[in-house]
């Protein structure tokens, strides 16, 4: 897996020329991907038995996972071969894992078959470096995970590092940045000696593959490996697998031709519709590989974050667990998954076969919205995290009517009032919180949906924030994104910028601006809503102090109220910011709201 910030960053920006390309938005190989959304990682391999120590030191390096120690602690390879007589046969039991996936609600599983460490875990007939000759056991896990996907209904994927290899002597590793590169020839002895004979086995031996999952970050042109190469096992897979899908991570361009789903960076959710197939890879604690100093686990709440956020921008979420030497999965991750399997017993309607509405990632403050259609009938899911105080679910931006709103409380199905304010939905909900962890609300509406994707939402207790990832013009705006101290904000200059609300109810609404005036002279603002505008004065203000005894200041963000304006229609109206005076302002946002 990628194993720096910098990588990831990079990671992100390939996501994002790869969604640029030509895609297959959905095509029959893909419909299973789109509608599963969930799927478990295994990250199982020799480094499980070091448990994130190497002679009583920890793992060294920031981002301390661990399937990289060999690397990171600059282990020898007989050494490192050493860690397999630590593997508890008798208590390894790859059914377990299948059971708790299915146990969880996920669909597929993805195996670690070949890490960076170049140990293949399945009885391979490519060299001797395998998991079962290192120990001196005949078993073959990966065939073992096989059987009990086929006997459980879980589709199998594979993982298999092609372009780092720490065994072989020919094949790519990091430090050959100041060791020097193996020659072309020499790295292409290796791709044909042992990776594509060893893909050969795990697409020939196993039965059905659903998935072929590789872990290239760049793309091939600023690596060693050659196209030619990389449409080597495009190739083999379709001749061999006709239904296996191949992630964008191979490293060639992600096309309809080679590529069948986009794999964003290691934890990295979405933060955008996206039309094509695409995943997340994320782990359950910090760590891919069984880390036995592992302290940070994700709450199960950031797992439900993370699938249901995906599942709305019309992604996947494949969670990574990494069990120990023997087998065992840690407590922490069972329990968590366990969580999760049983709230999708009652709400996975939601999430299989579901996709998101084409409207603003993170458009609503008490969680987001998944869709499907079922027959003429589109089907609509809230999906709450946190339950509003006043008990009104706002939800903004879908301007069809629902002709039935509901709630699942036990097993009792129950039906909720609501009001229809032009694109304004406002959900009476029951007193309290129908589950633990996220509340489904379910809307029918009876055919397709007329969607605004423009509008401000309303916030939760009424109210909008206008702001520069919501403002109609935002291309145009310079914007700097929040950086832990400052918050985000946009560096007006002499134009304008715009928003529309679409607002539920008449009367006097107050508006606010939060903004920092960097100038030495009074800045002249005016907001104007529809034909009635307000007008004020920001005067130029400087820092404050972040943490005491620290030196430690940022810019301030001070709250202006301008006073009041009549909204006399219910309805879409534009918003529009002016200033004038000062050279600068940093504008972070307006906001407006009913004057009861």
């Amino acid at each position: 897996m990628m194993k720096s910030f910098k990588r990831i960053l990079f990671a992100f920006c390939l996501c994002f020329i790869c969604t640029t390309a030509l895609f297959a938005q959905q095509n029959s190989k893909t419909q299973w991907f789109s509608h599963d959304r969930f799927g478990m990682f295994i990250h199982w391999g020799l480094y499980s038995a070091a448990e994130g120590l190497w002679k009583g030191e920890k793992l060294r390096y920031v981002n301390n996972y661990a399937e990289w120690i060999r690397y990171r602690n600059r282990i020898s390879k007989e050494e490192y071969g050493e860690l397999a007589k630590r593997f508890v046969w008798n208590q390894i039991n790859p059914e377990e894992w299948v059971l708790l996936a299915k146990k969880a609600g996920m669909k597929y599983i993805i195996m670690t078959a070949k890490h960076h460490d170049g140990v293949a875990i399945w009885d391979t007939k490519i060299g001797d470096y395998s998991l079962n000759k290192l120990s001196g056991n005949n078993r073959d896990i990966i065939k073992e995970l096989a059987v009990a996907c086929k006997k459980h209904g879980m589709k199998l994927g594979f993982y298999y590092s092609h372009w780092i290899d720490w065994e072989h002597p020919y094949a790519w590793n990091h430090n050959q940045e100041l060791t020097g590169h193996v020659t072309d020839k020499q790295y292409n002895q290796y791709w044909q000696e042992k990776v594509i004979p060893q893909l050969r086995e795990l697409l020939t031996n196993y039965g059905d593959v659903s998935l072929m999952w590789f872990d290239m970050w760049i793309p091939y042109e600023k690596s060693i490996i050659k196209k030619e190469q990389l449409e080597q096992v495009v190739q083999l897979i379709h001749t061999l697998q006709p239904n296996c899908l191949i992630n964008s991570r191979l490293g060639l361009p992600t096309d309809e031709k080679n590529i069948d789903f986009e794999t964003f960076g290691d934890n990295q959710f979405g933060t955008s519709y996206v039309h094509h197939p695409w995943e997340t890879p994320g782990t359950i604690a910090h760590s891919w590989g069984y880390n036995g100093q592992e302290n940070e686990w994700k709450s199960t709440s950031q797992i439900f974050n993370s699938l249901i956020s995906n599942v709305s921008l019309n992604g996947g979420f494949t969670l990574n667990i990494g069990p120990r030497a023997d087998g065992t999965i840690p407590y922490e991750s069972i329990s968590r998954l366990e969580d999760v399997g049983k709230w999708l017993e009652n709400h996975g309607e939601g999430i299989y076969g579901a996709t998101g509405l084409d409207l603003r990632a993170n458009q609503h403050d008490w969680g987001y919205l998944t869709t499907k259609t079922l027959g003429k009938e589109t089907q609509v899911y809230a999906q709450v995290f946190n339950w509003p105080l006043d008990r009104i679910l706002r939800i903004s931006g879908i301007k069809s009517r629902p002709s039935h709103i509901s709630t699942r409380i036990g097993a009792t199905e129950t039906n909720l009032k609501f009001e229809q304010k032009s694109g304004i939905l406002h959900i009476k909900l029951p007193a309290k919180q129908t589950d633990p962890f996220v509340s489904t609300i379910s809307l029918t509406y009876d055919g397709p949906l007329q969607l605004d994707k423009d509008i401000v939402a309303e916030s939760t207790f009424g109210g909008f924030a206008l702001n520069g990832t919501n403002a109609i013009n935002q291309d145009r705006l310079q914007i700097t994104k929040y950086d832990g101290k400052k918050p985000q904000h946009i560096h007006t200059k002499d134009g304008q910028i715009e928003w529309e609300i679409d607002f539920p109810e008449i009367g006097m609404y107050k508006v606010d601006v939060s903004a920092h005036n960097p100038d030495q002279v009074v800045a002249n603002i005016s907001i104007q809503i529809g034909s009635k505008s307000v007008s004020g004065k920001l005067n130029p203000n400087g820092k404050m102090v972040v943490e005491p005894n620290e030196n430690n200041y940022t810019d301030e963000f001070v709250n202006t109220n301008l006073g009041v304006i009549k909204i006399d229609h219910i309805g879409r109206q534009k918003i529009t910011f002016r200033k004038n005076g000062s050279k600068q302002l940093w504008l972070n946002s307006i906001w407006i709201e009913k004057n009861d």
